[in-house]
């Protein structure tokens, strides 16, 4: 039943007993209280946080065990508790919930008697499955005597095993990937050169389950009414759309800010991070200050860490190609001048990809079939209610085109289905359409494999096969289609091809073929430039141009001539980034006609290799070996090594080389003792002044120690 706080208050002597002066400790009490954080921690799957403290999931019974510091029988049908949460918990908010032993509360919340000896009572206690998430104290009033006492504390989370909690996930394997597992992978690059970066969520490691509290503590909303706010954290629809709008630092402390080119002079180079576990503690330590620097995959990254620590499923998915719309036509314009250079334009752009994370929870405050997996995007690109947030929007909407569902499903579903719109700006300030590309956005929707460091295709979770009735059904009914209009046939047309990707230091070899579908001959003028890129499609540094004039095509046929791009030219310009933009264009000399044709080419770095002497076992010494060999045509010079990895070694450890030269091979050994048992990764970078960013790792399982 449901017990009414003011029943036990209804005298001003009884009120006494509720003072701060007058409260009763558990000494006076007569008994103590054990919490039972091991045994509860572990069947809660919580232990990896810590054993020291109580961390429980919702909706899930936890046992508690009071003991008389005397002979006297403890009368278990006086007792009331009280759980509450927040900086004013009251019992109509919802932060203040009593509940007495052996009867069911209304709120959900309830306690039984497990056993009982008369000195020693076993309580049962089990919290609603829609109760708030967060810090909690726990209080005991006996009812035959007036007594009360704070008896203890203990955090709540968000219960993916308990079938009635609205992140409810049944399925073991997702359960782990997505809940428990500390490591994970991202996917960068192009969609037709897909990479891996390893990552350390790091959600159980020490004080982040502290640091994620104090973010929802640190969001505007508590900030401006912390009552309002508490009374909303048993919705994980509301506690993912905070987390998506602190994580970065846009509008409020939050943890992380934007940078999307260099210098990063006074932070961290986005790339250099390798998890989140540092980026939380130097928010916290520094006072909840902006971490310096984050893009979009280290974004995506931490907000997987904390919604992961406070128990909603969660997976990083990356967009190859990933429309910015920015106007919110559902179009991606891009302008390019006769040289094919890009310019102008509303801000619409491509990235090469994007990366977020996708959520599962229920969505109670949509009509039917919307729940499951939800699209949340912590990178600050558009305001979304007048704050820098995204999400939750509901993959299935964003498949059916249900753009007026809640949150932003526009502007998701134009980041995967968006047509590209390319324009001519001619130089007396027209413009000409010149082509239109239905399923360049949108491709290769990637994330990590259940237990497998495998990917996962997940683009059919998104849209419908690209060119299909349905798909264009869906765009259509998104009022696409019909405000795009035709290109004027043309008889010019360009093809570029090149490969998909090349070794850092090897020359790109490119065939550029222009054909003429008329039955003239032509004569044509070509320019061709390449540039290196960032992945948000920035173009940052001019690698090369060339000018081809007075090409002669016959009548209905075909001139190809192959360009060159050496590594001479472009390895003194990549710096962080990874990618090189291929443009050509060409005119006819005579009519004026124009012909464009882009491509992506990713430079890809040499492979570090690590290999483990001997078998891991915990607090043993163990020898790593790592190989890297100089595949450039040009010495490296001022390089430097970073070994690190969670629970194998403490820090960071640095190795410094003055240089490596062109061809050469060089082994390292790198001694370490692992801390704690499992699967754990050891992470290696590499740069220096000729290149950034060379990454490798490998897993090592930690073995508990044998005699």
């Amino acid at each position: 039943m449901l017990i009414d706080s003011n029943k036990y208050r209804g005298t001003p002597k009884r009120r006494d007993h509720f003072t701060k002066r007058n409260l009763a400790t558990l000494a006076e009490m007569n008994f103590t209280v054990d919490f039972q954080c091991e045994v509860n921690n572990q069947n809660h799957r919580t232990a990896e946080i810590g054993t020291n403290r109580l961390i429980v999931r919702r909706g899930q019974p936890f046992c508690i065990i009071l003991q008389s510091l005397t002979d006297e029988y403890i009368d278990h049908s006086t007792i009331v508790l009280t759980a509450k949460t927040g900086l004013k918990p009251s019992t109509s908010s919802g932060t203040e919930v009593l509940f007495s032993v052996n009867s069911s509360s209304a709120n959900g919340w309830s306690a039984f008697v497990s056993s009982s000896t008369g000195t020693r009572l076993t309580l049962v206690i089990s919290s609603s499955p829609n109760a708030k998430i967060g810090r909690y104290s726990l209080h005991l009033l006996t009812t035959k005597e007036f007594k009360s006492s704070k008896i203890g504390e203990f955090i709540l989370l968000f219960n993916p095993w308990c079938t009635e909690d609205e992140v409810f996930l049944d399925s073991d394997e997702q359960r782990k990937e997505y809940v428990l597992n500390e490591d994970g992978i991202i996917f960068v690059g192009t969609n037709q050169s897909i990479q891996s970066r390893s990552w350390y969520f790091g959600q159980f490691e020490d004080k982040i389950i502290d640091i994620c509290l104090t973010l929802l503590d640190k969001n505007l909303k508590c900030q401006k009414c912390p009552e309002k706010d508490y009374i909303r954290r048993n919705d994980p629809v509301y506690i993912s759309r905070v987390v998506t709008a602190m994580v970065n630092c846009c509008d409020d402390s939050g943890v992380l800010q934007g940078k999307w080119s260099s210098p990063y002079t006074g932070g961290t180079c986005p790339w250099h991070w390798n998890g989140s576990v540092a980026i939380l503690h130097q928010w916290e330590n520094c006072g909840s200050q902006r971490v310096q620097f984050g893009q979009c995959w280290v974004f995506a990254a931490v907000a997987c860490s904390v919604l992961r620590c406070l128990g909603i499923p969660t997976r990083v998915v990356t967009n190859f190609n990933s429309a910015h719309d920015s106007n919110g036509n559902l179009t991606i314009d891009e302008f390019f001048d006769e040289y094919g250079r890009k310019c102008g334009g509303e801000g619409d752009s491509v990235w090469n990809f994007h990366v977020w994370v996708e959520g599962w929870m229920a969505r109670n405050d949509l009509r039917p079939g919307y729940d499951g997996w939800q699209v949340l995007d912590p990178t600050p690109q558009e305001k979304s209610e007048g704050i820098y947030c995204c999400g939750p929007a509901p993959v299935n909407a964003i498949k059916e085109g249900a753009v007026h569902m809640k949150y932003d499903v526009p502007f998701v579903f134009a980041e995967v289905n968006a047509d590209q719109v390319s324009w001519l700006l001619h130089r007396d300030g027209t413009k000409e359409k010149i082509n239109i590309e239905t399923q360049h956005v949108g491709q290769n929707i990637s994330t990590k494999s259940c237990g497998r460091n495998d990917r996962d295709d997940i683009t059919h979770n998104y849209k419908y096969p690209e060119g299909s009735n349905k798909e264009r059904a869906i765009v259509s009914e998104a009022d696409l289609i019909n405000r795009l209009g035709c290109v004027p046939e043309k008889k010019l047309h360009l093809h570029m091809k090149a490969e998909k990707s090349i070794n850092n230091g090897s020359d790109a070899q490119v065939h550029v073929t222009i054909s003429n579908r008329s039955s003239l001959n032509m004569v044509c003028n070509l320019n061709f430039s390449a540039h290196v890129k960032s992945y948000n499609g920035n173009l940052v540094n001019q690698i090369t141009t060339k000018d081809l004039e007075q090409i002669a095509v016959r009548a209905n046929g075909d001139e190809t001539m192959t360009l060159a791009v050496p590594y001479s030219d472009y390895g003194n310009y990549l710096g962080h980034h990874h990618l090189i933009k291929l443009t050509a264009s060409v005119v006819d000399i005579v009519t004026k006609q124009i012909a464009l044709a882009v491509n992506d080419l990713s430079v890809i770095n040499p492979q570090i290799t690590i290999q483990i002497r001997g078998d891991p076992v915990i607090h043993l010494p163990l020898i790593a070996e790592i190989q890297y060999t100089n595949s450039l045509r040009v010495p490296l010079n001022d390089c430097v090594f970073t070994v690190e990895g969670t629970h194998l070694i403490h820090g960071m450890k640095t190795f410094r080389i003055n240089r490596i030269d062109a061809n050469q091979t060089i082994k390292m050994p790198v001694e370490f003792i692992p801390s704690k048992t499992g699967p754990r990764k050891l992470m290696v970078d590499f740069d220096c002044k000729e290149m950034t960013d060379v990454k490798g790792f490998k897993n090592i399982t930690v073995q508990g120690f044998k005699l």
